[in-house]
């Protein structure tokens, strides 16, 4: 039985990535937006600018209908987690639905996901602005539900996360909104 080793011995368990802590740096969303202004998708703005208020996944609002709007809450039956929840919508979000026509049948948004990120990194590219992924809009989403005043729970129900662990890995506080509640 001499020179048999264990296979085992020389694997190693795969390093987890560093979490992104990418959020919108000063003016970038203004940039952001008037890339997706230029990029020639109407629909584009609208998706970004629910996003970084609602901090829904890409694929909650690519399948979000207009049925599923009551007042100022959507309700999500689709989501990564199969756990449905309702998210309650800013006044800002809202104008978004104010602002251009609801279709009665199908997606809010019509765009498809390839589509999407087509024109998303032509915005980028418009913009100038390099490593920005449109899922650190759901960063940057969550991190600002925590600078409105949101605490851990209220924060955790808007974006379905279940653990306060994973919900940690999407808010990224700027040290300057922590140096200003300091005094």
């Amino acid at each position: 039985m001499q020179g048999l080793q264990n296979p085992v011995r020389g694997v190693r368990m795969p390093r987890s990535r560093p979490a992104r802590e990418r959020r919108l740096e000063h003016g970038e969303e203004e940039r952001v937006l008037a890339g997706c202004d230029a990029a020639g998708q109407p629909v584009l703005r609208p998706i970004v600018i629910w996003a970084i208020e609602t901090a829904m996944r890409q694929g909650e609002i690519l399948s979000l209908e207009a049925r599923s709007i009551r007042g100022n809450v959507a309700f999500l039956r689709d989501t990564k987690t199969t756990r449905s929840r309702s998210v309650p919508l800013s006044t800002r979000a809202l104008r978004v639905l104010d602002e251009r026509p609801v279709p009665l049948r199908g997606p809010l948004f019509p765009i498809t996901q390839d589509s999407l990120e087509y024109f998303w990194r032509k915005a980028l590219r418009i913009a100038g602005i390099e490593g920005l992924r449109f899922h650190d809009l759901r960063h940057e989403a969550t991190s600002r539900l925590f600078e409105r005043g949101l605490d851990s729970m209220e924060v955790m129900t808007i974006t379905g996360h279940s653990t306060a662990d994973m919900l940690k890995r999407y808010t990224h506080f700027r040290a300057a909104y922590l140096a200003a509640k300091l005094g």
